[in-house]
């Protein structure tokens, strides 16, 4: 059976996720804010098939170079950001300073779009472009599971004042791609604790 484990790491505790397979010999891991001493702790023995990005703000990419490094993994991200990997005016970092020093890497190995279907770890990662936060933000759903990025947190939704952000992108994102999917659906955000699709539906103030 598949297995995650989120980490929150960095300034910003920004939630990165190792998904492992089912006999726990291969891992994915998403939005790698950092390289920390944990995150790198359990992926010890595994190997990973690639590093996927919801979108490419620092506070998600400033592990991306160091872990492509060590394990040879791929990189995906959305054509829209493809650039920002290497541009700290663009991904932020240079923006922030005070938290961050400016993080640049190589361009993405692989470009990904809307309704792309990529296997890794023995299960089928569907890809959900869910623009919005910023230009190519995505979610991954994986069965029931849905990593969402900075696109819907619990009981809030990311913020839409960075360039390239649009509040009335991000609510069209959330209510036609993620809003239906079915109640079971657990999110699992870039920031804070999880939710699901059913509760957010009912209870989130920001798009109904």
């Amino acid at each position: 059976m598949l297995t995650f484990q989120r980490f929150a790491l960095g300034a910003l505790q920004t939630n990165a996720y190792v998904v492992v397979n089912a006999d726990r010999t291969s891992a994915v891991v998403i939005d790698p804010g950092t390289a920390d001493g944990a995150l790198m702790r359990k992926l010890d023995g595994l190997k990973v098939e690639a590093i996927l990005l919801t979108h490419a703000h620092f506070d998600h990419i400033g592990g991306v170079d160091h872990l492509r490094r060590k394990y040879g993994c791929p990189v995906y991200l959305h054509s829209a950001e493809k650039d920002w990997l290497t541009d700290a005016g663009k991904n932020g970092s240079a923006r922030w300073a005070d938290v961050t020093p400016p993080i640049t890497t190589d361009l993405p190995d692989h470009e990904l779009a809307d309704g792309q279907e990529l296997t890794f770890v023995g299960e089928t990662f569907l890809v959900k472009h869910t623009p919005g936060h910023s230009p190519g933000s995505v979610s991954f759903l994986v069965g029931d599971l849905l990593f969402a990025g900075d696109a819907l947190f619990r009981r809030s939704i990311g913020r839409t004042d960075l360039p390239g952000g649009s509040q009335d992108q991000l609510s069209r994102s959330i209510r036609e791609k993620l809003y239906s999917l079915p109640d079971e659906v657990l999110v699992l955000p870039g920031h804070g604790p999880e939710t699901t699709i059913g509760e957010e539906r009912r209870e989130n103030p920001y798009v109904r």
